[in-house]
């Protein structure tokens, strides 16, 4: 993770346990610092930085993951919507949910296409 030289190994740790644990006051533990110093820590400026740009490349990876996922969800969901041993209410609420995302992909290349329009 060393990409911010000014950061010291402490710092760094600390950015990793506040990526991994679910409260300040376990980071601060999984870090071995006190919290006061995490809390510190969490108002200076360069520290912030490096913790926005961890959170940032977290949540990039995160979302690409999920991208990979997506074209397994949608083929669970047409598995649903075809089996007619599935519970009515649950085919017709797996139908509603490819819908739903339908139109909001439609939506969306609309929008990416009105951009490119007016980017030209």
């Amino acid at each position: 993770m060393n990409e911010h030289a000014d950061l010291e190994p402490g710092q760094e740790r600390a950015i990793i346990a506040l990526l991994s644990e679910p409260t300040l006051r376990a980071a601060a533990a999984s870090a071995g610092i006190s919290e006061t110093t995490l809390w510190r820590w969490l108002r200076d400026s360069d520290f912030k930085a490096a913790y926005r740009k961890a959170r940032s490349d977290a949540l990039a990876q995160a979302t690409a993951r999920l991208q990979t996922l997506t074209g397994a969800a949608v083929e669970a969901l047409a598995k649903i919507v075809g089996n007619e041993n599935v519970s009515p209410q649950v085919r017709l609420s797996a139908a509603s949910k490819i819908i739903e995302m339908a139109f909001k992909a439609a939506e969306i290349d609309e929008l990416d296409a009105r951009l490119e329009t007016l980017e030209a």
